[in-house]
């Protein structure tokens, strides 16, 4: 991190949610933006093709390949990362403006980019990341079934790497099991309050 960038210190409160795909991390994040409307969503850049409903800006920033490598050649995207053949990466200067600005922002991403991103802001800024857990491999399954998105392979793909993730859990502050969504958003609101109340 340059110097430019050291000087303003973070304000806000930057959000991580990881959790392997069909896990829940982007209901659970437009839960807490609904619930508290002064938060702020990162927007991250993609090369995958948008999936049925998603929205240029909304859900992600679609780009060429060659941008996305445009981006990261020039230090754009604060992390950036590989994922089933697409790559995934968050926007630099939208979440510096933002911290700065004291906005509370909500990052699903998932563990290699939430690890270079805790290594890539200052020290200063104010971190709160948490994990989350499928009640088991089956009820994962089931919810990549039915998302309908995946053919049985990369669904078969997805489970193997979710196995794989899951052994990360212990690298972030917190884990909570996605067994009901509303317990699930709540619990995560006590551990952001509790974090916030210590902090000031």
């Amino acid at each position: 991190m340059g110097p430019q960038e050291a000087a303003g210190a973070p304000k806000g409160l930057l959000i991580i949610l990881s959790a392997p795909s069909g896990c829940g991390k982007t209901t659970i994040a437009d839960r807490l933006l609904k619930r508290h409307r002064e938060w702020v969503r990162s927007v991250s850049v993609t090369t995958r093709p948008a999936r049925a409903g998603e929205k240029e800006a909304k859900d992600y920033y679609f780009v060429t390949p060659r941008k996305f490598q445009e981006m990261r050649s020039q230090r754009e995207l604060l992390e950036s990362a590989g994922v089933f053949n697409f790559f995934y990466g968050t926007p630099k200067s939208f979440v510096l403006e933002k911290l700065r600005a004291g906005k509370n922002i909500i990052l699903a991403i998932d563990v290699q980019g939430a690890r270079q991103i805790k290594k890539a802001l200052d020290k200063n800024a104010a971190i709160v990341t948490f994990f989350i857990l499928p009640p088991s491999v089956r009820v994962l399954r089931e919810r990549l079934e039915g998302r309908n998105t995946e053919s049985p392979a990369e669904i078969q793909r997805r489970i193997e790497l979710a196995q794989e993730e899951i052994k990360e859990a212990g690298f972030y502050d917190h884990t909570v099991m996605n067994q009901n969504l509303e317990q699930t958003v709540l619990k995560i609101e006590e551990h952001i309050e509790k974090f916030l109340k210590e902090r000031s």
